[in-house]
């Protein structure tokens, strides 16, 4: 555990980040910005298997391998995402969730 720093102070803090992350996918507007959300969402939650596995398993890393995993998936989602994007810019010249809802296939 980092010295001074209880598990409280720092679940607090993924809370708020997990918390900032929804506000944020809710609201947002911009396909980018919705995809930073989400990104702060997933970081949030790796930060808390890895502490909550510190706290109760000192031993065990089954929690950071879980975030390892997640870290991957997000990885690759973020670049999946972005391809997804990018080709919808070139298409649309907009970023904005609005305008791409008009869009006919």
């Amino acid at each position: 555990m980092i010295p001074g720093v209880s598990i409280t102070e720092i679940l607090t803090l993924t809370s708020i980040l997990f918390f900032i992350g929804i506000y944020g996918f809710i609201t947002r507007k911009n396909l980018i910005s919705i995809l930073i959300s989400v990104e702060l969402i997933l970081n949030a939650s790796v930060v808390n298997f890895v502490i909550i596995n510190k706290y109760l398993f000192p031993d065990v890393l089954q929690g950071v391998v879980y975030s390892i995993f997640i870290i991957a998936v997000a990885a690759a989602e973020t670049a999946l995402a972005v391809a997804i994007i990018i080709n919808l810019y070139r298409q649309v010249s907009s970023v904005e969730v609005k305008e791409t809802e008009v869009m006919k296939y």
